[in-house]
């Protein structure tokens, strides 16, 4: 059978077996076979179904969707080699040495599923230049902290500068010994978002690093301070 390979930024995190017969879901959602701990997942995003001697990709309307081979999917027959990314992370379907393959004739079914963006939207400016999206200004994308302990739900970066501390009067309160009255910050400048630390014996750390005076936010930058931990994301 099958192996799916899950991988992070070429790092392999685990192998999965698909069965003949038998479905395999994946998302965030620590009920699915395949559990992708990040926030671009969500929470029931995609899955594998055996079909015949073959296994269909179905992307289950997910937030970011599916990319086969760097190709926007609703649906698409597997074949050896393909490279599936979610979110982050990037699944390697591949059979094994020695074990039959599917014929490709179901691969047909794939010119009419798989789209490329760019090339799909070119297409329908030239179909029905009066359908064209017009142009409008971009907004910039907006910084996000999501709880993943210690707290519930999300925080919008809005305001210019966001305190995290001890202090009521801060946008993030967090409690416990060693916390400063103003921990830190998160401020918006025009490359990005900075956290930077202030203030208290308790340190800011990002990904397990402590920030000495102050760092840029990547996007899925995790942070943590006494029992909160957060991740920073950006969303239009």
């Amino acid at each position: 059978m099958p192996i799916l390979t899950l991988k992070f930024k070429n790092n392999v995190i685990a192998d999965y077996r698909l069965e003949k017969g038998k479905s395999m879901t994946i998302g965030r959602r620590g009920s699915n076979d395949v559990v992708i701990e990040n926030l671009a997942v969500s929470g029931h995003h995609a899955k594998i179904d055996s079909v015949g001697d073959g296994f269909v990709l179905t992307d289950l309307q997910s937030k970011n969707g599916c990319f086969v081979n760097e190709q926007l999917v609703t649906s698409h027959w597997l074949k050896h080699g393909d490279v599936i990314n979610i979110g982050k992370h990037t699944l390697v379907f591949t059979f094994q040495q020695g074990e039959a393959r599917p014929k490709e004739a179901a691969g047909q079914m794939d010119k009419t599923m798989v789209m490329d963006t760019t090339k799909y939207r070119d297409m329908m400016a030239r179909s029905a230049p009066e359908m064209a999206p017009t142009q409008t200004k971009k907004e910039e994308p907006r910084g996000v902290l999501a709880y993943l302990s210690g707290g519930d739900g999300e925080l919008e970066l809005e305001k210019k500068l966001i305190k995290i501390g001890k202090d009521s009067s801060s946008d993030i309160v967090v409690h416990g010994l060693g916390i400063g009255q103003t921990a830190g910050t998160v401020s918006r400048r025009p490359n990005g978002y900075y956290l930077s630390y202030v203030g208290g014996m308790s340190k800011l750390k990002v990904n397990g690093e402590v920030v000495k005076e102050s760092v840029k936010l990547k996007e899925f930058d995790v942070i943590e301070l006494g029992s909160v931990k957060m991740q920073f994301f950006t969303k239009e």
